[in-house]
């Protein structure tokens, strides 16, 4: 049985990838399984210029989940592209760069910079749960009309653009219809839910930050809901579920509820191999079933299994 899945435009041979934050900007996890097993690897968000992040404390745990305030940290598009995408590649792993930005120029710089990686950069995972600092406050992703700006504005990366959402917002069937409109090939739902957790001793805040983003097994009733209404409004509109996985289950669950392939993330931080190991979970549950992961898309909206 085939384990390839189509998201858009591109064809990935095995339905599972990491999810951007969780696995580093490099090799990081490659000693824990091989990442060219996996769809691809999805790296940390990157800004067109190094970014230094949040003060400390960053993570926390929060019941079984955890909260984090990283704020995006990472050493930028051009020094990423010399310094630490060549480990990478060398694994073989096919890698989706995950880009972010405080205003649209930011956005575009990024894009543009990522014009000439290599060929093993085979999309771009369009990070919109960042503040918008050009004068109109919020949230991208919580605005359909700034998300398709962004969009837009990152054309010059010649490659498919995949658009991720914020959970935080009614709108986000809208945003996901005006990203589509815009150019992005696909929508990953969904990035944190925001959330905050205070200290018993002092009664404030323990992330540096103060609030943080929420994730891990108890988003993922959340993650099923916003793929479901997404995909029932757009069902042409590719997704890529992330929420909570961490088992092959939860992975055919996104699926069902209309996802194309999925991430893993928060799970790799209590196990590096996380992301193979539900992979391969996925694939034996649809191999008991008689079905390839591509079939399983949607079926929760076309009479279940």
């Amino acid at each position: 049985m085939s384990a390839t899945v189509q998201v858009g435009s591109l064809s990935l041979p095995a339905p599972v990838m990491t999810a951007s934050g969780t696995a580093g900007h490099g090799a990081e996890l490659a000693p824990y399984m091989d990442l060219a097993a996996l769809g691809a690897v999805v790296v940390k968000s990157l800004a067109a210029y190094e970014w230094a992040g949040n003060p400390a404390p960053r993570v926390h745990p929060a019941g079984v989940g955890m909260i984090n305030a990283v704020g995006l940290q990472g050493p930028g598009v051009p020094f990423w592209l010399t310094d630490e995408l060549p480990e990478l590649a060398a694994t073989g792993a096919r890698v989706v760069a995950s880009i972010w930005g405080r205003s649209l120029d930011d956005y575009r710089q990024a894009a543009e910079q990522l014009a000439q990686a290599p060929a093993c950069v085979m999309a771009v995972e369009v990070n919109l749960s960042c503040p918008n600092l050009e004068g109109r406050r919020g949230i991208f992703a919580h605005d359909a009309a700034l998300s398709a700006e962004v969009i837009a504005a990152t054309a010059a990366c010649g490659r498919p653009r995949w658009a991720k959402l914020s959970p935080n917002t009614d709108r986000v069937v809208e945003v996901a219809a005006a990203v589509h409109a815009a150019g992005a090939e696909a929508v990953t739902l969904s990035n944190t839910l925001l959330g905050m957790v205070l200290d018993a001793a002092t009664g404030l805040p323990v992330l540096g930050a103060g609030g943080g983003g929420y994730s891990g097994r108890p988003v993922h009733a959340v993650a099923v809901r916003t793929i479901y209404d997404v995909h029932a409004a757009l069902p042409e509109l590719p997704i890529v579920g992330v929420g909570g996985v961490a088992s092959g289950w939860d992975a055919a669950e996104l699926m069902l509820a209309g996802a194309s392939a999925v991430q893993v993330g928060t799970a790799t931080f209590a196990d590096p191999a996380a992301p193979l190991k539900v992979q391969r979970q996925l694939l034996a549950w649809c191999a008991e079933r008689g079905l390839a992961p591509a079939q399983l898309t949607g079926r929760a909206h076309q009479g279940g299994l």
